[in-house]
């Protein structure tokens, strides 16, 4: 008895390539698959501080010295914002949970007159900037005592640097609305604090 031998038919190349690339992404898909089943129990049941040691080994967050965390969504231009300018700032202040505190919005306020993460933040910035930023609870409302809502909380922004004002030019036109305002009849103003509050 003899066996017929049928000729195979070689693989073609774009089987091949189609192949290869749902083999990428099945591997991709377990990749973030994992990524997910591990982040949800750190960012939900962990402390803030595994929170913050497992937050600053992702990808683009980097730590300062002092202990906030950040990561640069958009790079803007111009001078970094110094003690006492004024900035106009778009930003969302959430918690761990993603619960809001701060919503979305332009706030006006000077450098200097927030809480210490947030001004830290506004420092690295200049006009046009965007940045993700979490605040450990000493760089936040520690000052302000326990009958504060957010002591103790780690308060995670999205800041987005709308407009910048050098101090000194703030504080001419300060003067001149201060001026007007006495002129006219009215008290004296002065800037309109915004923002995270420092204490």
């Amino acid at each position: 008895m003899s066996v017929t031998a049928v000729p195979l038919q070689p693989v073609k190349r774009s089987y091949k390539i189609w192949l290869w690339a749902g083999l990428v992404l099945a591997i991709a898909i377990g990749v973030a698959l994992a990524w997910t089943g591990t982040r949800a129990p750190v960012a939900v049941k962990g402390d803030d501080a595994q929170f913050l040691a497992w937050n600053k080994s992702q990808l683009g967050v980097q730590t300062t010295a002092s202990g906030l965390q950040y990561q640069v969504l958009k790079e803007g231009s111009g001078p970094k914002a110094l003690e006492g300018d004024g900035v106009k700032v778009f930003t969302t202040g959430t918690l761990r949970d993603g619960s809001i505190f701060q919503p979305a919005g332009e706030i006006p306020l000077q450098v200097g007159g927030a809480i210490p993460g947030f001004d830290e933040a506004l420092k690295m910035m200049s006009k046009g900037s965007k940045l993700r930023i979490w605040i450990p609870a000493n760089l936040g409302y520690e000052k302000a005592g326990p009958q504060h809502p957010l002591f103790g909380k780690l308060l995670q922004f999205d800041l987005e640097i709308k407009d910048l004002i050098p101090a000194e030019q703030l504080r001419q036109m300060m003067m001149q609305q201060q001026m007007m305002q006495q002129q006219q009849g009215g008290a004296p103003g002065g800037p309109q604090p915004g923002g995270p509050q420092g204490q």
